[in-house]
């Protein structure tokens, strides 16, 4: 089967935002004072960002180079970050309803800038309207086999059991069976509470996708977003729903609203069985995120905070052979079309912060950008990590954008938006083949080529100075043009030599982009 992916998203770059914690407008009401925004996040607290909060910073958006947003849940939720939902057809209040989403759309779009939304399928929040029918009717309501209930608990009239959490304020532990089940230690959700949960959590209970009008009501709310105007849907942990032909009609009904819809799987492994053609365009690319963040961290690698998040945990120091080999090896699981189209990001909402991830090193961080913007695929920036916002274990990774520009990196900003541009400005970034020319200790080269000219990209993540090739067939005699040096890259000689050799000695620490004569 063959491959479709959007053009649009070959020359896309995404900037990630949690509504929650990007922005607040004041033209968004709010029922009662939010959580400080300044103060640490909390798990459960809101400091009230809104999606007029994002029509208003778009030129802060715009000035980085992005030209595409990926949002996280907007949906009626009980929960700061909305992957709790219970009203698929309505934006959440909090964040300015279904008007303000409108808003976005049409500031962003005139703007150029696409607006992908998280669709959340797999599971809801207690308060979706089907469960909380179950909730009130037991086994009488029509919408019982929209999840996985204990179906013998529920015809024996054995209550569900909701919130346990009301159980542990009168001294019963969370995790005691219901009452009348044979629930033994260690048993599932399904026994604990009378239905399936997402992880074993009772406010995530999981939606039975195998119900054809469960698989309906899914579908339309994918076409509905689209044509109100939306550019795609990153599908959150789409894993959990092992059914190939459920995808494969998403993505039928999706290309049918909008030929060009950009869908993106939540999948944190190499899987090329998912963007094979018949279900998702791309994936979150964390096996990329992982290798450049071991190869720019050098002796800065956070191990301890590394250690401690699941995901992550894989995250070790290697060296320019190693990332180079980790490259090939990624570039190619895929189909070249798929690549060109992958979520190339750092970190998320679900990881730690970058910077944190890499102890506070900045120039670490800048070449992590750097072959961001380099690299096949589509470059993703989570808000704030633009000025340095830092960030440990969720929920510390979901602070609040400090819109004090004296609370920023401002030279890391700086080197953000130089490096996107010169993506933009250069098609070879964004469209050409990829090479590796060159990779020993902690340095690695490679180039980007078409038959119309050839880029090279240097990068030394060591310690120390290194002589780095660049280029081994280029123009003899001819000078290279200089297009991005990293702050610490002094002025050096760029001539290709006799024998068609372009070689560099380039600093540590630093990168370097040059167009090959």
């Amino acid at each position: 089967m063959s491959v479709d992916t959007p053009a649009w998203a070959r020359d896309a770059v995404f900037y990630q935002i949690f509504p929650d914690r990007f922005a607040a407008s004041e033209r968004v009401p709010k029922p009662a004072p939010m959580e400080p925004w300044d103060a640490p996040p909390t798990l459960h607290g809101f400091k009230g960002g809104d999606l007029l909060g994002v029509v208003e910073h778009l030129d802060h958006i715009a000035s980085l180079g992005a030209n595409a947003i990926y949002l996280n849940p907007i949906f009626q939720s009980a929960s700061n970050h909305r992957y709790h939902t219970y009203d698929y057809f309505t934006v959440d209040p909090l964040l300015g309803g279904n008007e303000a989403l409108r808003e976005l759309l049409d500031a962003a779009h005139a703007r150029d800038i696409r607006v992908v939304l998280d669709g959340v399928f797999n599971h809801t929040g207690r308060g979706f309207w089907p469960f909380h029918h179950v909730l009130e009717s037991g086994a009488a309501s029509p919408y019982r086999r929209w999840f996985h209930f204990d179906e013998e608990a529920l015809e024996h009239g054995i209550a569900v059991d909701a919130y346990p959490e009301g159980r542990e304020r009168a001294g019963v532990g969370i995790n005691d069976p219901v009452p009348g089940t044979d629930a033994g230690e260690g048993a599932a959700s399904r026994a604990h509470f009378g239905y399936e949960a997402w992880w074993d959590l009772p406010a995530l209970p999981k939606l039975n996708i195998d119900e054809p009008v469960v698989r309906e009501y899914v579908w339309s709310v994918a076409e509905h977003w689209l044509r109100f105007g939306i550019d795609g849907w990153r599908l959150d942990v789409p894993g959990e729903i092992q059914d190939p032909p459920f995808w494969a009609e998403f993505r039928r009904r999706c290309r049918a609203v909008n030929p060009e819809a950009y869908l993106v799987g939540e999948i944190w492994m190499v899987a090329p069985d998912w963007v094979a053609g018949d279900r998702f365009d791309a994936l979150m690319n964390y096996p990329l995120a992982e290798a450049i963040l071991g190869f720019v961290a050098g002796g800065s690698l956070n191990e301890p905070l590394v250690w401690s998040h699941r995901e992550y945990a894989g995250i070790y120091p290697i060296d320019g052979p190693a990332f180079a080999g980790r490259l090939v090896e990624l570039l190619s699981a895929y189909d070249p079309d798929v690549t060109a189209v992958q979520l190339n990001l750092l970190g998320s909402h679900d990881t730690p912060r970058p910077i944190s991830i890499l102890g506070g090193d900045r120039a670490a961080l800048e070449l992590a950008v750097a072959l961001q913007a380099t690299l096949p695929g589509a470059p993703c920036i989570y808000y704030g990590d633009e000025i340095g916002l830092a960030g440990g274990l969720d929920p510390d990774s979901r602070r609040a954008f400090p819109w004090n520009p004296a609370r920023w990196d401002e030279e890391l900003l700086a080197s953000t938006r130089r490096l996107f541009a010169l993506r933009h400005a250069e098609p070879l970034l964004r469209r050409g083949h990829l090479r590796i020319v060159d990779a020993h200790h902690g340095s690695v080269s490679f180039d980007r080529a078409d038959e119309n000219g050839r880029l090279a990209v240097g990068l030394n993540a060591g310690l120390e100075a290194g002589r780095l090739t660049l280029a081994r067939d280029a123009r003899p005699g001819a000078d290279a043009e200089l297009l991005f040096r990293a702050a610490s890259v002094e002025r050096t000689e760029l001539r290709v030599d006799g024998d068609g050799t372009l070689s560099i000695e380039l600093a540590p620490r630093s990168a370097i982009v040059v167009r090959v004569p």
